[in-house]
């Protein structure tokens, strides 16, 4: 996989985010705006954004398969391709929806590339801070075209700074994750937008942050940046994640220590 793969995917979601998203912003109405599940919202430009996205993509690979959110919520079976053999693209148009609908930033465009069931490519474009973040398998992370190494020192436990997103935990597990956060330096609530946690990551804004829901659009693209950026990404018992393997809880952080010492603290060990 060459680089320009990279330049174009990235020039995909500008274009996307250019010409639908960012138009779009604040200037919703409420016929733009459905629940497409109990507490899940999708707009107008969530459609349009993925329609424009996947069009490109099939374009730049053909013969590949787009498994995108919204597609996705009309054709569950499309996750089957995430263990498929062909170049299989995951996409979401609008990382953050809840966000963008109520006129708030962050929101994200994302998408992931897997070959043959492993993660290959992926990308990160937050618009309205003009940040793409794009990175490939064995040949590292690029912010903004400068490659990227999330730095490797730890703090102490107590000078952590990071995310725990408790809205979907159960309550048992919400309640240790919070009680635990007292022995960090700071538990953030979470911005509602992955991509942007997974950009903070990167930029060195926090150190860690925990997840319980993981579908595969919301987290095959920042895993693969945070990983060839020199971070880990697994799942609460110690397992890698893969985006189609469909379970919950994941935790990211800068490096195996601090992945260690967020996970006691946090977790319980």
């Amino acid at each position: 996989m060459g680089e320009p793969l990279l330049e174009d995917v990235g020039d995909l979601l500008r274009k996307a985010a250019a010409e639908v998203v960012v138009p779009m912003f604040r200037r919703l109405d409420d016929a733009d705006i459905s629940e497409k599940a109990p507490g899940e919202v999708v707009t107008v430009a969530d459609r349009q954004a993925e329609e424009l996205i996947s069009a490109g993509l099939r374009r730049l690979r053909p013969g590949s398969v787009v498994v995108g959110e919204e597609a996705v919520a009309e054709d569950p079976d499309l996750l089957r391709h995430l263990r498929g053999a062909d170049d299989v693209w995951v996409v979401d148009p609008i990382d953050g929806t809840a966000n963008f609908a109520a006129g708030r930033r962050p929101f994200a465009l994302m998408v992931a590339l897997l070959t043959d069931g492993l993660p290959a490519a992926s990308w990160v474009y937050d618009p309205l801070a003009g940040t793409l973040a794009a990175g490939r398998a064995g040949a590292g992370t690029r912010l903004d075209g400068t490659p990227v190494r999330i730095s490797r020192s730890a703090p102490e436990v107590g000078a952590l700074r990071g995310t725990a997103m408790t809205r979907f935990l159960p309550p048992k597990a919400r309640r240790t994750v919070e009680a635990g956060g007292e022995r960090l330096g700071e538990l953030l609530p979470g911005q509602h937008c992955a991509g942007r946690e997974y950009l903070d990551m990167l930029t060195g804004a926090q150190h860690f942050v925990l997840f319980w829901r993981t579908l595969p659009w919301d987290h095959a693209p920042g895993t693969l940046l945070v990983r060839e950026a020199g971070g880990v990404a697994r799942r609460f018992d110690g397992t890698d994640y893969h985006p189609a393997d469909g379970g919950r809880g994941l935790l990211v952080a800068a490096s195996e220590e601090i992945w260690d010492e967020v996970r006691v603290a946090l977790l319980g060990g």
